[in-house]
């Protein structure tokens, strides 16, 4: 027994999956209990029924992973209160569900998590009569608590994990479009530019303002502005490249950002306005300004005409700049064209219900 525990001992301190830590305890289940087969199970909470999820095999009895294993024989969930220790069930040749498996003698504890809830089960099996050893039972019943407190402990793990996941999503995701926010934007923006660099391309920088949309709230109350700005979102997400972000920058703003075309070996403006890459800029900015025109059909009933959004686009030569510096070109660029034709545009939005 002092040979078990510390084989016990040691593989529980190693284990850092449940996989590493199972196999070898069916192996020593094995062992302790001299039956051919010891497996872990799996337990469909709806059914009952127990499926091998874990096995270790060694003789004439191969328990295959995933065979159905029958009926459990403890409760799926404990009632408030119960004993929620490892419950413990034996089976020999006169019961019928053995006989599909070849089994003559199984012996079964619950692994419980704390709540009362059924993991599934730890068993031994035989294709003999053989008698349980003494301790066959105590080895059991302890393997299963083990394999129940890791189990528990790996469940909490991977419930934190994905919370983590969701908060970090939740931080870099507008709330009311549910595209990146700003923060997100100039994390990826960043990233896109450092690896422009390192290739020796541009980078396409977008800024897409929404004209009349205070006009919008006005008329229509900010519930119903706030539906528009999610209709012009989904619309634009439709147009971009695979390879491109759209960001909502908060407000009656959209950035786009995507990698543009090469730079050649001459020494390169801040702002490419000539060649190819004017022309993928100029195309980017095209399709984003006609994916905001046109009527937009709210979903409580209301619709909005509008005439397009006021759209510029930039071909950046990455090279020293930071996100903020091409943000701030490409704002400078949306708002010299807002000045140049704010006199004769008209009214952008015309709300009908």
């Amino acid at each position: 027994m002092d040979a078990f525990i510390a084989q016990l001992s040691s593989t529980v301190s190693a284990a850092r999956t449940l996989e590493q830590l199972v196999c070898p305890l069916l192996e020593m289940l094995g062992g302790a209990t001299g039956f051919e087969s010891a497996c872990l199970t799996a337990v469909d909470p709806d059914s009952r029924l127990l499926s091998a999820r874990l096995v270790h095999n060694a003789g004439a009895l191969q328990v295959p992973g995933g065979a159905p294993m029958g009926e459990s024989p403890f409760p799926v969930l404990m009632a408030p209160g119960q004993h929620v220790g490892a419950e413990w069930h034996e089976e020999g040749a006169d019961d019928a569900t053995l006989h599909p498996l070849g089994f003559q003698r199984r012996v079964q504890a619950a692994v419980r998590a704390s709540d009362g809830r059924l993991l599934g089960t730890l068993c031994a099996a035989s294709a003999s009569t053989r008698p349980l050893p003494p301790d066959g039972r105590t080895v059991l019943t302890l393997l299963a608590a083990l394999v129940a407190q890791f189990m528990e402990r790996d469940q909490l793990a991977t419930e934190l994990r994905l919370a983590r996941e969701q908060l970090s999503t939740l931080a870099l995701t507008d709330g009311l479009t549910g595209l990146p926010n700003q923060r997100a934007l100039f994390d990826d923006l960043q990233r896109l530019l450092q690896r422009a660099s390192r290739e020796g391309s541009t980078v396409l920088v977008g800024c897409i303002h929404l004209d009349g949309f205070t006009a919008l709230q006005e008329r229509l109350g900010v519930a119903a502005a706030d539906l528009f700005l999610r209709a012009v979102s989904q619309r634009l997400a439709l147009e971009m490249r695979g390879s491109d972000m759209l960001a909502h920058r908060g407000g009656a703003s959209f950035v786009v950002v995507g990698p543009g075309v090469g730079l050649t070996g001459e020494a390169a403006p801040v702002v490419m306005d000539r060649g190819e890459s004017l022309q993928a800029a100029a195309t980017l900015q095209q399709r984003a300004a006609l994916a905001t025109v046109g009527r937009f059909d709210l979903e409580d009933g209301q619709s909005v005409q509008y005439a397009g959004a006021q759209v510029g686009v930039l071909a950046l030569n990455p090279a020293g700049l930071t996100a903020e510096d091409a943000l701030q070109l490409v704002d400078a660029r949306v708002a010299e064209l807002r000045r140049s034709r704010e006199p004769s545009r008209p009214s952008a939005v015309e709300a009908a219900h």
